[in-house]
Formats: C-alpha cells, structure tokens, sequence
C-alpha cells in the first residue's frame, strides 16, 4: 500500500506536512518523541512558535521531564529516532524555564 498524505497542521492549509515538531518526553520509565503538530514549510514559523508557547504553559509531574520543541524533517516509514533534526529551522527558539 502507498504511503498517504500527512497534511500540514495549520487551519485551512491544504499543504503536505515536511516537518514534525516535536518534543522528547519521558517520565522516568518511559520515553517518546511528543508531537506538537506536523508543518508544511510555510506554516512552520507560526506553529513552530505555537510550540513554544504550548510548552512554556506546560507543567510536569515530579518524575516527568520534557525538551523544549524541536524542528524534524518528516521521512515516510521513519522511526522517531531515525528522524533529522533541522536546528536551522528552529525559529525563535529561546530558553524556556520549566521549573515551578
């Protein structure tokens, strides 16, 4: 069977998804890659930064622990950890303090 198309997770935008942006989370036991939302390139900006602000309102439980969001390239058929990360595409991208 073919791969189907993963859409951009914008509303209204009818663009295939080129990159996922995710999150490593783990709750001491565990770990997986969280995904905020899935981006066409022209999207990327505004929910890349809709990320961030999703994950500086974040609060953990005590064992919990969560990255800040990241930028990855979509790759059909790959594991999270197969992904690439696209640092330079990571705008905006600040330090966000996640205690208290």
């Amino acid at each position: 069977m073919p791969p189907y198309p993963v859409l951009c997770y914008a509303p209204g935008c009818p663009h295939e998804a080129a990159f996922k942006i995710a999150a490593r989370w783990s709750d001491g036991i565990t770990g997986e890659l969280k995904t905020y939302s899935l981006a066409c390139p022209g999207c990327l900006p505004a929910l890349y930064q809709s990320a961030l602000t999703r994950y500086a309102a974040c609060r953990l439980a005590p064992d919990e622990s969560l990255s800040p969001p990241r930028v990855f390239e979509v790759r059909h058929g790959a594991r999270d950890k197969e992904l690439v990360r696209r640092q330079d595409l990571e705008v905006g991208a600040g330090t966000v303090n996640m205690s208290g």
